[in-house]
């Protein structure tokens, strides 16, 4: 099981964008996304990298992508991003038996759900999601499957508040299960990437018994 420090950083960061430099500037290192865990009928693996820290108030999320095509038709919130080009942020508190999937698409359409399992799950209201700031290098605005013309990225500013179904209060110690992960179901080549090993027959990101863990500092 991958296991990962979460770094404490004294800001206060009101703009996504603005993540990427305070990460460079706290030399918050970078994670592969590199698991092709059914390379037999997906072979397909994008170069992904991504990194995580925390402040008082919110989480801190930058994704590097680098794909042959990019998609992004889903330009609504809560809508079927993972068709696009998408990263995911899957995570739990330890001891509890739901988990939250945070899920972004290329341009920064987010979907955030809450369950036990992949079928029954809460949608976060809209009031949430307008919570979450974004930042996507490729702009907002939907297009067509396209060739790619090197990497993307999105950061992301995900308040605590954005686990709308628990009051997290982040501390030195706090421990959380998760995964990260990169898809695109309907792009040219359907691809599904993960952090942390899944050890199953079919493609299903919706298996928190194989999240790693986040340790916060």
């Amino acid at each position: 099981m991958n296991t990962l420090i979460v770094k404490r950083l004294n800001a206060d960061v009101t703009e996504a964008q603005e993540v990427v430099s305070l990460l460079d500037a706290s030399s918050v290192a970078y994670e592969s996304i590199a698991e092709v865990n059914w390379a037999k009928d997906f072979p397909y693996a994008p170069n992904v990298h991504f990194r995580i820290a925390y402040t008082d108030s919110s989480l801190l999320l930058h994704y590097r992508v680098a794909e042959d095509t990019v998609r992004a038709v889903t330009s609504e919130d809560n809508g079927r991003v993972w068709e696009d080009s998408c990263v995911e942020f899957f995570s739990a508190p330890v001891g509890d038996t739901g988990y939250y999937n945070m899920e972004f698409n290329c341009i920064g359409s987010a979907l955030v759900r809450y369950g036990k399992d992949r079928h029954e799950r809460k949608s976060a209201p809209q009031d949430i999601l307008h919570q979450i700031k974004r930042w996507s290098s490729l702009g907002s605005v939907p297009f067509q499957e396209k060739t790619s013309q090197g990497s993307w990225e999105v950061a992301l500013i995900i308040p605590f508040s954005a686990f709308f179904l628990h009051e997290i209060r982040p501390y030195s110690g706090l421990r959380m299960r998760a995964n990260f992960y990169k898809c695109g179901d309907l792009t040219a080549k359907p691809h599904f990437l993960s952090w942390n090993k899944i050890a199953v027959d079919k493609p299903d990101f919706h298996r928190p018994e194989f999240f790693g863990e986040l340790i916060f500092d």
